[in-house]
């Protein structure tokens, strides 16, 4: 972002928008495709023009997005692409002409435009079809390689990524997609070597950032063992736990995977990696906030703490951790924050019971953050806001399920996988937009204190 519009609230948080109005009794703000409103009396001041600060950039890998072109399409673009949506009509014309190279062009205008937007389903199929009408296009196979990553197949895409390496070994673009798929398929070392090509053609701070991931858990982890079961590639120092823990690690996890596939009707495609550390050494390779217990950033992250048993804390958070996996692989890795961790702590399980009390206390003195706000990651938070926000999560998780039901919370995700902004889905499967939501979890909350 560019610059943004900064919305600064009365209780200290702070609203980044890429477009803000001020009303006389409130204040109207545009968020990507989501319009929202804020009563003015919340609101201290309004900001233009100005740049967020990062969230902690060590906490989660970039999902990259390739930028390389196949030539100038300015014309096709305008005739595919009309207010962000892809005019299928147009497609269909351009394929009905019989040239390949046309038709492959213009199937990858749209699964660009798709891509971009967070239609991931749309976007492959688009690109596939660009493949069969040209299957040696760099610019296409590396999309391709990159969206078959944000749907779980990692090594698929390895295939397609190695493929426009070999058709163009000096394109920046295509090292760095190998190296995106090498790395999401646990492949470090191969993925280093591909970062360190792409930056030598050309520096890209999001390469860098990501090159500088993989060489921190490769140093650490270059001695570890590793072990297999059915749905898990445990990690692992030998010194730092006991073979019986380990298999109880292990059964502790396949147990929750059957229960935790019940629930949502669907599982992760791969394997996931789980991966044990030390805790400094957790620190040193994530980056992560001091006050953070464990992470999942596509593998299963978990300081041991000295423990030498699977005890009920340590259960809590497996099951917490694995539950971000199956959010991620019904949502394509789109879910807003507050969901992902409402539903997490949901099904540890966690009831929100006596943090009902301090919670309604603070939506009565409207101190709350607006879970609109809450839909990026919690890492750039001290201790106090991340309790505030995981409070808020579970209580917005809570709500949703014990009124609407799992099935509808599953819909949610699913609508927000296939591409649909957060707002839209919540409207499509819950009738709700986000202010109502809002106005609801607060009775909520309120009614669960029991004052």
């Amino acid at each position: 972002m560019a610059g943004a519009d900064v919305i600064h609230l009365k209780n200290g948080d702070a609203i980044y928008a890429d477009q803000v109005k001020e009303r006389a009794t409130n204040v109207e703000y545009e968020v990507g495709d989501n319009s929202y409103s804020i009563p003015k009396s919340k609101v201290q001041s309004v900001e233009t023009g100005v740049r967020p600060a990062a969230a902690s950039p060590s906490v989660e890998m970039p999902a990259f997005t390739p930028q390389t072109q196949t030539g100038d399409y300015g014309d096709l673009l305008n005739q595919i692409v009309h207010g962000h949506e892809v005019d299928r009509a147009v497609l269909v014309a351009i394929e009905s002409q019989g040239k390949n190279d046309q038709s492959a062009i213009a199937y990858y205008i749209a699964a660009r435009n798709e891509f971009e937007a967070g239609k991931f389903p749309d976007s492959r199929r688009d690109l596939e079809t660009a493949l069969r009408y040209n299957p040696q296009s760099p610019a296409v196979l590396n999309y391709y390689a990159a969206v078959l990553v944000r749907t779980g197949n990692a090594v698929d895409a390895t295939s397609y990524a190695e493929r426009a390496v070999a058709i163009a070994p000096d394109s920046a673009d295509a090292w760095a997609v190998l190296g995106y798929a090498q790395f999401s398929a646990s492949r470090n070392r191969d993925a280093v070597q591909s970062w360190k090509k792409s930056l030598a053609l050309r520096f890209d701070p999001s390469v860098q950032q990501m090159l500088d991931r993989a060489e921190r858990e490769t140093n650490v982890e270059n001695s570890y063992s590793e072990r297999a079961t059915g749905h898990f590639v445990l990690h692992y120092e030998g010194r730092q736990s006991s073979e019986a823990f380990r298999e109880q690690l292990l059964s502790t996890l396949e147990s929750d995977f059957q229960d935790i596939s019940q629930q949502f009707g669907t599982e992760p495609r791969s394997s996931i990696q789980v991966v044990l550390y030390t805790n400094q050494t957790f620190f040193d390779v994530t980056r992560a906030p001091s006050w953070m217990g464990a992470l999942n950033d596509g593998k299963l992250r978990i300081p041991l703490q000295g423990l030498d048993s699977v005890t009920p804390d340590l259960a809590r958070v497996l099951r917490h951790e694995l539950t971000h996996s199956f959010v991620n692989a019904l949502s394509l890795g789109r879910c807003p924050e507050w969901l992902n961790e409402g539903i997490a702590q949901m099904l540890e399980p966690q009831l929100l019971g006596a943090r009902a009390a301090g919670l309604a206390q603070l939506y009565r003195g409207d101190h709350e953050i607006p879970l609109n706000s809450l839909e990026r990651g919690f890492a750039s938070f001290n201790g106090v806001e991340a309790r505030l926000a995981y409070d808020e999560a579970l209580a917005a998780a809570e709500y949703i399920r014990n009124h609407y039901g799992m099935g509808d919370m599953m819909r949610v995700l699913q609508q927000i996988g296939q591409g649909d902004s957060v707002e839209t889905s919540l409207r499509s499967v819950l009738h709700l937009d986000y202010g109502h939501l809002e106005d609801e979890v607060r009775a909520y909350v309120v009614s669960q204190s029991g004052e």
